[in-house]
């Protein structure tokens, strides 16, 4: 039987990741395993207007720690650790699954397609290629319940 003590979930923040957190947090709860969050947060970029404006790495990694210590779990009895990386997204996710022996990784994903994907690759994709454990990638929200037009009735079978 596959055994499931830690799940990490890389975040983004964005709502594919929180369809994704709530898968988690549920496969979390069920096997007892330990949920770990990571954000990993790119190389602060240099502005340039009149003259160079170098960026204040500190205070740019303070504001994603914030965000990150802002992602609500949904089940407060679960046991979560909160990580921050800065570099390279896909580098940086299959080494903390490494490092913490991660048995399974959820992630969410963007759904693109096309140019969008050749030009701004896939995080997703290239962690399912290279991850040493499985990894369970979430696209869209499942609904948690339908809208009361939608409403489905019992219909009985006969015997």
């Amino acid at each position: 039987m596959f055994h499931i003590n830690t799940i990490l979930h890389p975040t983004d923040f964005s709502e594919s990741s929180r369809c994704a957190l709530h898968l988690a947090c549920a496969l979390a709860r069920d096997h007892g395993a330990r949920l770990l969050l990571l954000h990993v947060a790119s190389e602060p970029l240099i502005g340039y207007t009149e003259g160079v404006i170098p960026p204040d790495p500190a205070a740019y990694l303070e504001e994603v720690r914030e965000l990150l210590n802002r992602v609500e779990v949904p089940d407060p009895g679960l046991s979560v650790e909160r990580r921050l990386a800065v570099g390279d997204h896909v580098t940086e996710i299959l080494g903390q699954a490494q490092e913490d022996s991660a048995d399974l990784i959820v992630m969410g994903t963007h759904g693109r397609t096309g140019l969008d994907r050749l030009l701004m690759g896939s995080v997703a994709e290239l962690v399912v290629r290279r991850a040493a454990c499985p990894v369970l990638t979430v696209k869209m929200p499942v609904p948690v319940s339908l809208p009361a037009t939608q409403e489905v009735t019992a219909v009985a079978l006969p015997s």
